[in-house]
């Protein structure tokens, strides 16, 4: 997961509640920048949990970190006899990763990271939460993201936009237009999620397409950050605005915005 919050985002928040961790990226989508809101589970994640927040009623910690930090940190540990996470106080904050690793001799040793990191006070935490998930015009499963992304990469050789449409028929579609060149990928019969089909049937027309304008490179980077392929990936259009990514993985789920290019 840390692996993936690096390729996505420099810095990220993480925020911490007894039940659940979150990675967020928050870069106000209407000023052209992308959002990202990742959950985890803690107790799919961890043996022994304890936090203690700013008060009962608040009972969360808000933490700014370079994402690229600590999945290197966690890199070492990947066969590690254990692993603890604590936040420490080291003349600066710091997210200390204690790592136990077995040596040859089967004596264990401890390594540690200390990854700074800033604590976020809590009138900034309402520029934190969850976003929320505009209506769509079209939601679409996605096709297997590795193609996606092999397709994207080619198209960005010739351009630096790309246009995203997709309908109600399970159509979707990447496509490319410069004064010199129109280039189209179709996909077909990726279905669309049940909830998307009961709106349709009221009051849209199938067979038509939403379509939104993105940055090439902010798609790139999303698919490239995909490291395992998702449970479940559904794509929903807002026309002309945004595209929103909803991801599930085993045990995480992530939500990616895009906003359309201006």
């Amino acid at each position: 997961v840390s692996n993936m919050v690096a390729k996505l985002a420099k810095a990220c928040t993480l925020r911490i509640s007894p039940e659940k961790l979150n990675f967020i990226v928050s870069d106000k989508v209407a000023n052209g920048g992308v959002s990202m809101w990742c959950e985890l589970e803690q107790e799919n994640f961890f043996s022994e949990f304890q936090m203690e927040g700013v008060s009962a009623e608040n009972n969360e910690i808000y933490l700014e970190l370079t994402a690229e930090n600590l999945s290197r940190a966690l890199k070492t540990a990947q066969n590690a006899r254990a692993l603890k996470v604590k936040l420490t106080n080291k003349h600066f904050p710091c997210l200390t990763i204690s790592i136990e690793l077995l040596s040859v001799s089967s004596s264990s040793r401890i390594v540690t990271h200390d990854i700074p990191v800033k604590v976020i006070p809590r009138k900034l935490w309402k520029d934190l939460q969850e976003p929320a998930v505009p209506d769509a015009d079209v939601s679409i499963y996605l096709p297997v993201l590795k193609t996606m992304k092999s397709i994207v990469e080619k198209m960005k050789n010739i351009s630096n936009h790309l246009i995203i449409e997709a309908n109600l028929s399970g159509e979707l579609n990447l496509k490319i237009e410069t004064e010199l060149v129109c280039v189209t990928t179709h996909f077909k019969d990726l279905g669309n999620p049940p909830t998307a089909r009961d709106a349709a049937a009221r009051d849209r027309d199938p067979a038509q397409m939403a379509e939104v304008h993105l940055d090439i490179r902010r798609l790139l980077q999303f698919l490239a950050g995909q490291q395992v392929g998702p449970t479940k990936a559904v794509c929903n259009i807002v026309s002309n605005k945004m595209v929103h990514f909803d991801l599930l993985h085993e045990d995480v789920s992530l939500q990616y915005f895009i906003p359309a290019f201006s």
